[in-house]
């Protein structure tokens, strides 16, 4: 079983990762996530309740015409926003990944000897075979924006694999913030629901 919420957790944990990838695969260790950041309760429910969480409380405010972004946040009912089904969060957990990883890449801090340092860590943890070698897998990938989009197969999907994005970078430099810039024109997101995704998650938008 591919199972998310266990990834982050395992990397979150690890105190050479989050000093690793607080440098340059931010999204990887996603200690935004799970250390607070304005998820209240969203935190004990794991972190892909708490993407799920910043993806439908943005999506209600922009349905609403925007509203403060002070607003708690909910965990976000079985549906659209929370698969119900076994499959169904093992094929959004991974396409959230994909989406952290790629977007840890987009400045290129994410070089050949700090993925060695990664795969190493990732060894010792208490993953299965199939998620450490999908995590290995997209870390030595090349940077593919095709196939983050490819996992928004519906419209709430790719509000979540855009909340993954951004939550798992500071966005401090042309190239990331270029690179939510493409993201969102990609995944046809209406600039009021990414004005929100950012508001939510406490990030600034990039111009």
């Amino acid at each position: 079983m591919f199972d998310f919420n266990k990834i982050v957790d395992a990397l979150k944990t690890d105190p050479d990762m989050q000093r690793t990838a607080g440098a340059g695969a931010a999204g990887l260790a996603a200690g935004v996530l799970l250390s607070g950041g304005g998820l209240g309760g969203l935190v004990k429910a794991g972190a892909l309740a708490a993407i799920g969480g910043i993806a439908y409380s943005a999506w209600q405010k922009s349905q609403q015409g925007g509203s403060e972004a002070s607003a708690p946040l909910e965990v976000p009912p079985a549906g659209p926003f929370a698969p119900a089904d076994q499959a169904g969060q093992e094929a959004l957990g991974k396409a959230l990944v994909r989406a952290m990883i790629a977007a840890a890449k987009a400045d290129g801090r994410i070089d050949a000897e700090e993925k060695e340092r990664i795969f190493q860590r990732l060894e010792d943890m208490n993953l299965s075979a199939e998620e450490k070698a999908f995590v290995f897998d997209e870390l030595a990938s090349p940077l593919d924006l095709d196939a983050v989009v490819a996992g928004a197969d519906t419209p709430e999907h790719a509000a979540e694999i855009y909340a993954a994005s951004l939550v798992a970078v500071t966005a401090d430099t042309a190239a990331e913030r270029a690179y939510l810039v493409t993201l969102s024109h990609k995944l046809r997101l209406d600039p009021a629901l990414v004005r929100e995704i950012h508001m939510t998650a406490g990030q600034p938008q990039p111009a």
